[in-house]
């Protein structure tokens, strides 16, 4: 949906995403108004309050936008990806007990939704030997919760309250859920892919075994390197030489996190201006469909300038459609500060 911006529902076009990496409230409102026609920040808060969207820990044990439906059907295929993060605590979990912390959250949750504030200290209170880190951990990756959605602009306040999925849902996550429904999500997504870019994006280990299994049902590729390549039989595959148009991504787009070769979408040599010291994923644009730099929104309180910084010069076209990209967008998510357009040093 970024060769085009498409006419469909804000379910249907996070479903045909994979879902949305959402660590933030605010950025899958800026990844579906670059995709979607039309969009309105409204249609995108209604359907989190009507159940149908819902943020929650998912692939890469993250945070993700999701329909409730591909999140009862993956949830579970995910709990190795859980259970690798906790581990990943290593002695700061010395003494946690999950056969007693996690009925004590549920017990806790039951009552009504809680931020993770809350639910930290009261499990430092019945477990106060155990570290507080690890019980906060313990519980956002060994259950499954999600977040309540508020009257906030982008759905959520920074400390968001969560409760328990299934009664929020009014549903049971799918028991049967396997490997086999991640791999055929990402492949629907960003296919043609590897059983790497695969197993990056979800987290989920032995992805080549599960590709091979469905081998039947898929169309295999090679790449210029020799890598096979999986994708979908009826999956569009664009000729190279579509035009792609000006496209801003927000911080943590998917696009950029969902290949273990990400040369398809940003080149080797700029993929490490991606990340900040504090794993942040920058935001970035797109030109001719590659990621051609970062941007940043600085804000006053009547002015909202946004700042490009390239990674390499960039052509007067590119300039030029950029910047009539970069203000629709400002005009669509700033509130009615006066949009502005600057391009900083190359990075």
């Amino acid at each position: 949906m970024l060769l085009e911006r498409e006419r469909t529902g804000v379910v249907d076009a996070v479903e045909r995403l994979g879902g949305m990496q959402a660590q933030e409230p605010r950025p899958p409102f800026i990844g579906l108004w670059s995709r979607l026609e039309g969009f309105q920040p409204a249609d995108l808060r209604g359907a989190l309050h009507d159940r149908l969207l819902v943020r929650g820990m998912a692939m890469r044990a993250t945070l993700h936008l999701m329909s409730a439906a591909d999140y009862r059907a993956v949830r579970i295929a995910l709990d190795p990806v859980m259970a690798a993060a906790m581990r990943a605590l290593g002695a700061r979990a010395e003494g946690l007990d999950l056969d007693r912390v996690l009925p004590a959250a549920r017990a806790l949750l039951e009552q009504g939704p809680r931020t993770f504030a809350e639910i930290r200290d009261h499990l430092v209170s019945v477990f106060p030997e155990v570290d507080e880190r690890a019980l906060g951990y313990a519980v956002r990756t060994r259950m499954p919760l999600v977040m309540v959605p508020t009257d906030d602009p982008w759905g959520f306040p920074a400390a968001a309250a969560f409760t328990l999925a299934e009664p929020w849902i009014g549903a049971p996550l799918d028991p049967a859920a396997t490997g086999e429904t991640l791999a055929l999500a990402h492949l629907a997504a960003f296919g043609p892919a590897s059983a790497a870019d695969v197993q990056t994006w979800c987290g989920l280990p032995g992805m080549a075994a599960v590709l091979e299994g469905l081998r039947p049902r898929l169309r295999a590729f090679r790449d210029d390197a020799g890598r096979e390549l999986f994708d979908l039989p009826g999956a569009p595959r664009p000729d190279e030489d579509v035009p792609a148009p000006a496209r801003f991504l927000p911080e943590f787009d998917n696009l950029v996190l969902a290949h273990a070769d990400r040369s398809r979408v940003i080149s080797d040599e700029h993929r490490g201006g991606l990340v900040t010291k504090n794993l942040r994923v920058r935001a970035t644009f797109l030109w001719d469909g590659f990621a051609a730099g970062t941007w940043t929104v600085e804000r006053t309180k009547a002015r909202a300038v946004l700042v490009m910084a390239p990674f390499s010069r960039l052509p007067k076209a590119a300039q030029h459609a950029l910047a009539t990209e970069g203000e629709r967008l400002l005009r669509a998510t700033e509130d009615g500060r006066a949009p502005d357009i600057r391009i900083a040093a190359m990075i």
